[in-house]
């Protein structure tokens, strides 16, 4: 049976898997390893989530046969600020925070032997919220410092957990005219911001021993088969 990677997270897990997506990408590259399992909510803060892990887990696998990781991707929503229009998504720091940790703890007491992987929030292009059919046109229903100071907190949680953690918030900031180039509504991945997530989950999976060399190969490779008996490959 191939091993389960689940990405479990908010919309920008959710659309992953569109066209340029960092869990298509994923997908591709374990084609033949493992299964990439899409468990993303759009709009979702911690806050709701936690309401509803019961619902989130039921069939993804059997609990016998635990994910080999899950990524856990919340925080984008979380960070809305309190008095804006998606100030009904927001969730205080501290309580995102422990709601952090009690959905590791969830996963963990249900899957031991599950990694578990957290993703910082993105970080924010307030001129590119502006423009968001979300917003009023005023004022950003987001900020990068908000952003930022809740990517701290999750580094925080993952490191007082020991549990891996990608900071995305940092990495993408790192790229020049990343606020454009990266976001396509200073929220939201372009295909080259979900190049870099993926490459970072990619690079964080071999880190935990989860890689295309350590994880093998669903049925015999085409080119190990015996081109004189080929059906001598299927009998083992």
């Amino acid at each position: 049976m191939r091993p389960k990677l689940v990405l479990f997270g908010d919309s920008i897990t959710e659309e992953s898997f569109g066209e340029g997506g960092w869990g298509a990408a994923l997908a591709h590259h374990f084609s033949r390893t493992a299964d990439v399992v899409l468990r993303g909510y759009s709009g979702y803060n911690t806050r709701w989530v936690l309401k509803v892990m019961e619902k989130v887990v039921a069939g993804v696998v059997e609990d016998e046969n635990p994910p080999a990781a899950v990524t856990v991707f919340f925080g984008a929503n979380d960070a809305s600020l309190p008095d804006r229009c998606s100030g009904f998504q927001h969730v205080p720091i501290e309580e995102y925070q422990q709601n952090l940790r009690d959905i590791c703890s969830f996963l963990k007491k249900r899957w031991p032997s599950t990694v578990v992987i957290l993703i910082t929030p993105p970080p924010i292009d307030e001129d590119g919220r502006l423009r968001d059919p979300y917003g009023d046109g005023s004022l950003p229903e987001r900020t990068n410092e908000s952003a930022g100071v809740f990517a701290k907190a999750c580094i925080a949680v993952a490191n007082e957990s020991g549990i891996p953690v990608i900071d995305v918030w940092s990495k993408m900031q790192q790229f020049p005219d990343w606020e454009k180039s990266l976001l396509r509504d200073g929220l939201h991945f372009t295909a080259s911001g979900n190049r870099i997530l993926y490459e970072e989950v990619v690079k964080t999976l071999e880190d935990v021993g989860l890689s295309l060399k350590t994880l093998p190969a669903d049925l015999p490779l085409f080119s190990a088969l015996d081109r004189n008996d080929p059906l001598k490959s299927f009998s083992n």
